[in-house]
């Protein structure tokens, strides 16, 4: 086995030590009531958090019941939104359109979690914003120290640093382990997952 290989199979393993067993616990609780309050899910991401974005849409509607999307899903509305009106307001006023209100929730994935200081993904920073402005909850898995959403939000799971020439993979990866330890949760799975219902 080569070197980077062993190297890479061991930072997995101390990213999986090193996450917050609490914060995915209230996650959980939180999204159990965004759920009981008859409450939508928004889930935003950009590149490998997009696509780990309409993976979780899928999951959530499906194995949880709670009724979920991602602005990425409509290519034809996200492109005509950034060439109209910019990128930087392309999630926000995808939310005013889908009239976000405070039994909702906004689920970010994203390597940094947005900074408004160093402009950096304030598609996320200002749909953030309004979901503040509402009262909606804020959830959150991202990496490095979790950005503004990790500084806004009611649940955010940061994945762990473990080297800093490998933050993107292990941040994209751990996402989807996290939220499918959320959809397969006994508390929040409504629905059987098929491989598991065939005997």
């Amino acid at each position: 086995m080569t070197s980077y290989v062993a190297d890479y199979l061991k930072e997995v393993h101390s990213v999986i030590d090193g996450l917050d067993r609490n914060k995915i616990e209230k996650m959980i609780r939180l999204l159990i009531k965004v759920r009981e309050d008859a409450g939508r899910l928004f889930i935003l991401g950009v590149g490998g958090g997009a696509g780990n974005a309409a993976h979780a849409v899928n999951d959530f509607r499906k194995i949880c019941g709670i009724e979920s999307y991602t602005p990425t899903d409509n290519v034809s509305e996200l492109t005509a939104r950034v060439n109209d009106d910019g990128w930087d307001t392309s999630f926000v006023n995808w939310l005013k359109g889908s009239r976000l209100r405070k039994n909702d929730g906004v689920f970010v994935f994203s390597v940094g979690g947005g900074n408004s200081e160093k402009n950096i993904s304030m598609n996320l920073v200002k749909a953030l914003e309004y979901a503040k402005e509402v009262n909606a909850k804020v959830f959150g898995i991202v990496g490095r120290d979790g950005g503004y959403t990790a500084k806004v939000a009611d649940a955010c799971v940061i994945i762990p640093t473990v080297n800093p020439e490998t933050v993107t993979p292990h941040t994209e990866s751990f996402q989807a382990v996290v939220w499918h330890l959320l959809v397969s949760h006994p508390d929040m799975k409504i629905s059987e997952m098929k491989w598991e219902s065939v005997k």
